[in-house]
């Protein structure tokens, strides 16, 4: 049987969500490597409607079919897939372990459980499976999926940098000119990304060093429980006014927060790949990182990786990198370094390198 399409499956198509970008991106490069392609979810946003159809419109049936599902939260999607004869190819993303979100979340556990569950019952059915990265990868083999392979989350690096009307560059740039270091983390959130540890890192960090640093947790409340816990440690410690939680913001304003940091910090618990860690490089930060999970692979030598996360080798490690000009020069280099790694050409050849081998795999079973 020759392949001759390979569609895409998920939970859900959004713009400006990274598994939505790299969904899009990715029927681009089928489609560049002469194969038809479509895209087929359960949740469509209005802004995408147009790129993807619903899931249950799938007509199959005809030979030469591979069906790819991005995997990263349970979903009814899944055991649609599950329930239909076609060859099978996966992509990984992680699914965040749900004794994370246990205390604070109790309706997503049930999703994430789900999601782990429908990952193993789709390994048999599977002839090939694509991991964001190796730490991604050994949890693929550790379901019972016979072959796998890495190819990282398809990055754009390349575009040009939204224009943005200036107003939160320069509300940043006011607040800088009073002093302290601008301490920024991007991402969700919720309990996995260890909002609260930054938080207690930054108290020790301004009674020790820097008594007008401040912290920025930009990202979309994932639990509104956990956004009111962080929200509420940091009035306790004092730090209401340090502690800027400006929540999901736009591309343009993204870019000014990164901009205006000075450095990167991320305590994060669990990560499969870690998005920002590679838009902290582009904008030639320093980075300090707890390494955990995929957060060592991602970063390489383009940060301070810490083996611990107490508030005090935190605040060490902070005061080090900000103190010393020539190590922040040598992080950013190291940056960009890697992100030649991660250019996108190199992306592009790398899941084009997997989708042969699924193809290859298909074709002789």
């Amino acid at each position: 049987m020759k392949i001759t399409s390979i569609h895409q499956f998920l939970p859900s198509l959004a713009p400006r969500d990274a598994i939505g970008i790299h969904t899009l991106t990715v029927q681009a490069i089928l489609r560049g490597m002469g194969l038809d392609s479509d895209i087929y979810a359960d949740l469509i946003h209005p802004e995408v409607a147009t790129r993807a159809r619903p899931f249950r419109t799938y007509q199959g049936a005809k030979s030469g079919e591979l069906l790819l599902y991005q995997a990263s939260i349970g979903s009814r999607v899944a055991d649609y897939l599950s329930a239909r004869s076609e060859p099978k190819l996966l992509n990984y993303h992680n699914i965040t372990p749900a004794s994370s979100l246990a205390r604070w979340e109790p309706a997503l556990v049930d999703e994430l459980d789900q999601g782990r569950r429908q990952l193993g019952e789709l390994a048999p059915l599977t002839v090939h499976a694509v991991a964001d990265s190796t730490f991604n990868q050994a949890e693929l083999i550790e379901s019972g999926y016979a072959s796998t392979s890495v190819a990282p989350i398809q990055l754009h690096l390349d575009e040009p940098e939204p224009v943005s009307d200036g107003k939160c560059l320069a509300r940043l740039a006011r607040a800088k000119a009073g002093g302290g270091a601008d301490l920024l983390f991007v991402g969700r959130v919720v309990p996995n990304k260890a909002q609260h540890d930054l938080v207690r890192a930054l108290a020790l960090y301004r009674r020790l060093y820097d008594p007008k640093a401040r912290l920025h947790l930009v990202g979309a409340p994932t639990s509104q429980a956990y956004l009111h816990s962080v929200r509420g440690l940091a009035e306790r410690l004092g730090l209401g006014d340090a502690v800027d939680l400006p929540g999901p913001v736009s591309a343009a304003d993204l870019h000014a927060y990164y901009r205006s940091a000075d450095v990167f910090v991320c305590l994060s618990d669990h990560e499969g790949f870690c998005l920002p860690l590679v838009e902290a490089m582009q904008h030639g930060l320093a980075i300090v990182a707890f390494a955990a999970a995929a957060v060592p692979e991602t970063l390489g030598d383009a940060g301070v990786l810490l083996a611990f996360k107490d508030p005090l080798t935190v605040s060490v490690a902070l005061a080090r990198v900000l103190g010393d000009a020539g190590l922040q020069r040598s992080l950013s280099a190291a940056g960009a370094r890697r992100l030649d790694a991660l250019s996108p050409a190199r992306l592009r050849a790398a899941f084009e390198a997997s989708v042969r081998q699924a193809i290859a795999i298909a074709e002789g079973s």
